[in-house]
């Protein structure tokens, strides 16, 4: 029997090890500190603290224009995310010698030949823990996977970035079995929120989510199957995107069900604007993938679509205040009136979207996403001598004292989900009739969850991501604004509970528990739109920012 304590011991030694050279000073952080968002950028010069405070499409710009060299910014952004690993615990593994050794590559070039490597040149990048690196362990948060998963390739999203430019330094913490909406393992231990560490950061990208909400990346790469980027970002207060499956490179991922396409997951960008997330795709497609990765579709990026060309002057949009299942949170609901009220000023077509079938949605994807009954993280996890933690046990109880699915039950699986996807198409399409335009809405407005960050190991609602996820639509989540509970402020009672989940969920509403949370929201779009969802959410935020009272 492996001995876990053994295992996980080590591969933080290792991790510290890698870390210690390059810690800049010790940060003291009280013990009853809460929000510890602004610790890791204690040590900074005023020029690392304004390199931090960029987002990558400005970074990549002061680069070219030798403002600063990639070692600079390397610097700066290593400084930070070694003091975010102390006060976040987002880290897994590390390669920072590599990374400055590259810098001084790109560098050197840039001085010899007066131009670019590419349109990435010297942005520091940080990779999830399950994208594979070649030569870096792949443990993606099982004690059986550490040092018997090292990387012998990169994958194509990692190919295309180095090719770019990027220079890769640190990846990030994931859950146990990647199927959580939290980030907890018994590798590297439990993940926290910076603006609350008594909340969770969201996952399975939730090492991103922390890193880049304490400025110690400028840009991530997450994985969505079921909410995984889009909760993080909500939960740190990010931007995110999940594309529609075949849309962004996908291959080079080391995870259980491998070779499960009954649901699959997409690569994307966790960022600090909305435009370096269109900077990301740009790049994967300008990389032209689908010539390296059979699935994906040849769809290159509409820059001018992403820009804003071709959307209509007024948009039709649909607000989704209530799934059905789990009424959200009073500050979501606030977050959604305040939307509504500053786009229908703007002159928008603002109607709501009423939900269908999101119940019935769940318990489907619970089914696909647990095919063989979990026998397969079950077994990953006990050979490796590991055990379930708590949001692996909630998980696996979706498919307790069941037997794994037959081929014949799969196929009956798969065409509920065509016939799912199809009445929800036909749904999206009727909204025709209930706009001032005449034509279907544009876009959903929707939560990205019921709760804003919620306390550990108490997520218990996907509804509101991986609906998406099941209609394979693209989803985009922005940030909104920080909570602050007030003693003065007063909320709405929440609805009379439908259902034990939406009980559990509504007897966690204390404002006080929230407190300093992040909260966001989430556009969804046409599958396939990803440019112009994008160029949809520079619409609505501009419209907020302008006629929100």
């Amino acid at each position: 029997m492996v001995n876990i304590h053994d295992v996980a011991a080590r591969k933080r030694r290792e991790r510290e090890a890698k870390l210690s050279p390059y810690r800049k000073g010790c940060i003291h952080v009280p013990n009853n500190a809460v929000d510890v968002s602004q610790y890791p950028l204690s040590k900074l010069t005023e020029t690392e603290r304004i390199i931090v405070h960029c987002d990558a499409t400005a970074i990549v710009d002061l680069i070219r224009k030798r403002v600063y060299t990639a070692q600079d910014v390397l610097r700066a952004f290593v400084k930070v995310a070694v003091a975010a690993q102390d006060v976040t615990n987002c880290l897994s593994e590390v390669l920072l010698d590599e990374a400055f050794l590259q810098a001084s590559k790109l560098d050197r070039y840039l001085e010899k030949t007066g131009n670019v490597i590419g349109p990435l040149h010297g942005l520091p990048v940080s990779i999830k823990d399950h994208i594979k690196i070649k030569g870096l362990d792949t443990s993606s948060g099982y004690l059986g996977w550490a040092y018997k998963t090292v990387a012998d390739s990169d994958a194509l999203v990692v190919e295309i970035l180095r090719n770019a430019g990027a220079v890769l330094y640190v990846k990030t913490q994931t859950p146990q079995t990647l199927l959580s909406l939290e980030t907890d393992n018994n590798v590297f231990g439990k993940t926290v929120n910076p603006f609350n560490r008594n909340l969770t950061p969201g996952g399975s990208s939730g090492g991103e989510g922390a890193l880049i909400a304490c400025h110690g990346s400028p840009m991530g790469v997450g994985t969505d199957i079921g909410g995984s980027i889009r909760i993080p970002a909500a939960h740190c207060g990010l931007y995110g995107l999940k594309g529609s499956v075949a849309r962004l490179p996908h291959s080079g991922l080391l995870g259980s069900h491998d070779g499960m396409d009954a649901i699959v997951g997409c690569v994307g960008p966790l960022a600090r604007s909305a435009r370096d997330l269109e900077l990301f795709c740009r790049v994967m497609l300008d990389a032209e993938p689908w010539f390296s990765e059979p699935p994906l579709l040849e769809m290159p990026w509409k820059r001018d679509v992403a820009n804003g060309e071709g959307l209509p002057e007024k948009l039709a949009i649909a607000i989704l205040f209530d799934d059905g299942v789990v009424a959200p949170h009073p500050p979501i609901t606030q977050a959604l009136n305040k939307y509504k009220q500053a786009l229908a000023r703007a002159g928008h077509d603002v109607i709501e979207w009423q939900a269908v079938d999101h119940q019935n949605g769940w318990d489907l994807l619970a089914k696909l996403y647990l095919l063989d009954g979990g026998a397969e993280y079950r077994e990953t996890i006990g050979t490796g001598g590991d055990f379930e933690v708590p949001q692996t046990q909630w998980l696996l109880k979706h498919a307790q004292g069941r037997d794994p699915y037959t081929p014949a039950n799969i196929f009956k699986l798969n065409s509920e989900r065509e016939a799912f996807r199809s009445k929800a198409l036909a749904h999206w399409n009727a909204t025709q009739q209930r706009t001032v335009s005449g034509r279907p809405v544009d876009v959903i407005l929707s939560p990205v969850a019921p709760t804003l960050a919620p306390p550990h190991n108490t997520t218990s609602w996907w509804g509101y991501t991986s609906h998406w996820n099941l209609l394979d639509l693209p989803g985009v989540v922005f940030p909104v604004e920080r909570f602050t509970a007030t003693a003065s402020a007063t909320y709405p009672p929440l609805p009379h509970s439908r259902n034990d989940v939406e009980k559990f969920i509504h007897n966690q509403w204390n404002p006080t528990t929230y407190d300093n949370a992040p909260l966001g929201l989430q556009l969804v779009g046409r599958r396939h739109n990803e440019e112009k969802l994008l160029a949809m959410l520079n619409v609505v935020e501009k419209a907020f920012k302008e006629n929100a009272l």
